[in-house]
């Protein structure tokens, strides 16, 4: 089998989503947290179905938030939390179309939080219960530490990827072609940084670099010199200038140099916009509610022709260490369907 992940913006059959489930990480935001995913997931489905996953006896409680949009599937199975972009399969296509999941072990972003034995157990669980066949690999991923173009080429991180609480056995090497092996792709860009302050997921790619068409990348670039990642940004666009991709084109660089601050319970957060999740003919935005928002999403809307762009408050998810693409993974198409 030579499985080959689809990019974002391929034709999807429905978004995965789980309910939040942990109250210590979200601490007195806990309701509000459930407000944003809710709000999130209305969002996506208005482009899409919405398969949620809620921890056994929880699929009441997310249905009341969730409404009763009929695009808005709540299932019940165990989880530790809320992360599926993560803790759940990354779908790809074999080499006759149908879909499989790649189920990459988890280990909640380098033991951060306790447990996470069900999360790693969700994707085995999810595929059998969505009848996808499964592809096993012993190496530790989360669907937020990448992008990818569908077409040979992954995008990724060295604050993350090569983090020591995540693959500490594993070269840098033996880490590419366990991507190549399982995702289909030819050639692995390596951007030196993540956020800085992204202390949760270790830099995962989402937060400032995205494919968002063949050979055109948006990145974040915060025009503020006080701004913690206005030098680290500039290094990763550096490296995207320098690259080709699979296919040897020069990408195409969008600068999003947009940034937004708020506070939650006391707590200073980033709503980062390059945590959104391209749906069938739209794209979902994370914003923070202030005056940066507007510009933001008509940069991300010209990279995007022909998609509705939309803006959903989140700065809970902020506070709880992600946004949109976090809380988000993609159920592409069967091809042979």
């Amino acid at each position: 089998m030579n499985p080959r992940m689809p990019a974002e913006w391929a034709e999807h059959e429905a978004c995965l989503m789980a309910w939040p489930t942990r109250p210590s990480l979200w601490g007195p935001a806990f309701e509000a947290a459930k407000h944003e995913y809710a709000a999130v997931a209305r969002a996506i489905a208005a482009f899409e179905p919405v398969i949620m996953v809620a921890a056994p006896g929880r699929a009441e409680e997310a249905r009341a938030f969730c409404g009763d949009d009929p695009a808005i599937e709540i299932i019940e199975l165990p989880i530790d939390d809320s992360w599926l972009r993560d803790s759940g399969p990354v779908f790809a296509h074999d080499e006759h179309g149908a879909r499989v999941g790649v189920d990459f072990r988890f280990n909640a972003w380098g033991e951060k939080h306790y447990p996470w034995a069900a999360d790693d157990k969700l994707g085995s669980l999810l595929l059998d219960r969505l009848g996808i066949p499964r592809v096993h690999s012993s190496m530790v991923l989360e669907g937020g530490a990448f992008t990818v173009d569908g077409e040979g080429t992954l995008i990724t991180t060295e604050q993350c990827l090569l983090h020591p609480n995540r693959n500490p056995r594993m070269s840098r090497t033996e880490i590419e072609d366990e991507l190549k092996r399982r995702l289909g792709v030819e050639k692995v860009i390596w951007l030196p940084y993540g956020g800085l302050e992204d202390t949760e997921t270790d830099g995962h790619v989402d937060g400032v670099a995205a494919f968002v068409a063949p050979a055109t990348v948006v990145v974040s670039l915060p025009d503020d010199p006080a701004h913690p990642d206005h030098v680290r940004m500039r290094a990763n666009l550096a490296v995207l200038e320098s690259s080709t991709d699979a296919r040897g084109r020069a990408l195409e660089i969008v600068k999003v140099p947009q940034t937004v601050h708020g506070e939650v319970e006391g707590t200073p957060v980033e709503v980062g916009y390059l945590n959104f999740y391209l749906a069938n003919g739209g794209c979902v935005v994370p914003v923070g509610g202030a005056a940066a928002d507007e510009a933001a999403l008509a940069v991300i809307a010209a990279a995007l022709p022909g998609r509705t762009v939309v803006g959903v408050p989140t700065p809970v998810l902020a506070y709880g260490g992600g946004g949109v693409h976090c809380i988000t993974q993609q159920l592409p198409k069967d091809l042979t369907a």
